[in-house]
């Protein structure tokens, strides 16, 4: 076990995996989809498709090719995610483990004009902003969603411009991701990386190669640096 420690200008977090836990809801919401899309393999897309955007996975496992037909159905995958995640006794959304201390550490720092975090998401602002509000988490002004990028991860332009609304230099950032899409697009940004081992297993995220690889956030701690930015550190088993 060893003790990391070092200091960056801003954090970017991920938020669904990393920050909540939403798997009840997405289960659900693939199972209604299922109804509509005949010959989805619920099970199959959950191995692949977390982390990635909803119009994009979509694209992929249901056929959809029109931009509108796709907004639409994305709006309402992710409504559905709300209301199952307590459907049928389902758990909801909740906080991942070692996030609130994190959070009510950093939320001073999250307004403009000088923001220490962000959080990037491959969810619409609509479902986001929804999932953070049931996770009592802030949202921060520096907020990316699958709305404002044309490429999601694991392309580099997600970090790329939550680093740029944070107003620092992408190599003086950390990334925070429990995806290996999301792991590669912090990476390919020139990003440090914290890769998490709460939505997939061990070696799906070593093969991705994080800067650091923990259980989750627990493992973590995060303050506000007296100059600006956040020290961190990491415990690594």
């Amino acid at each position: 076990m060893g003790v990391i420690t070092f200091h960056v200008d801003a954090v970017l977090f991920d938020m669904d995996g990393t920050l909540v836990d939403s798997t009840a809801g997405v289960i659900g919401a693939w199972e209604t989809f299922a109804e509509t899309y005949s010959g989805l393999d619920v099970q199959k897309i959950l191995s692949s498709a977390h982390g990635v955007r909803t119009v994009d996975n979509l694209r992929k496992y249901c056929g959809l090719t029109s931009e509108a037909e796709l907004e639409k159905e994305a709006a309402r995958f992710e409504e559905a995610i709300v209301t199952s995640s307590t459907a049928n006794g389902r758990k909801g959304i909740t906080l991942l483990p070692g996030v609130r201390p994190i959070i009510d550490e950093l939320a001073p720092g999250k307004n403009n004009p000088e923001p220490c975090w962000a959080i990037v998401t491959s969810a619409t602002r609509a479902y986001a902003s929804a999932a953070l509000e049931i996770g009592g988490i802030p949202i921060p002004d520096a907020f990316v969603t699958a709305e404002d990028v044309t490429q999601g991860k694991p392309y580099p332009d997600p970090y790329l411009l939550g680093a740029q609304k944070c107003g620092v230099s992408p190599g003086k950032c950390l990334v925070v991701e429990d995806a290996p899409s999301g792991v590669a697009s912090g990476l390919a940004a020139g990003c440090a990386v914290i890769g998490l081992i709460t939505s997939h297993t061990k070696e799906q995220m070593e093969a991705k190669r994080p800067t650091y690889l923990v259980e989750n956030l627990s493992s973590v701690s995060m303050k506000m640096g007296v100059n600006g930015g956040i020290d961190v550190v990491v415990n690594i088993d």
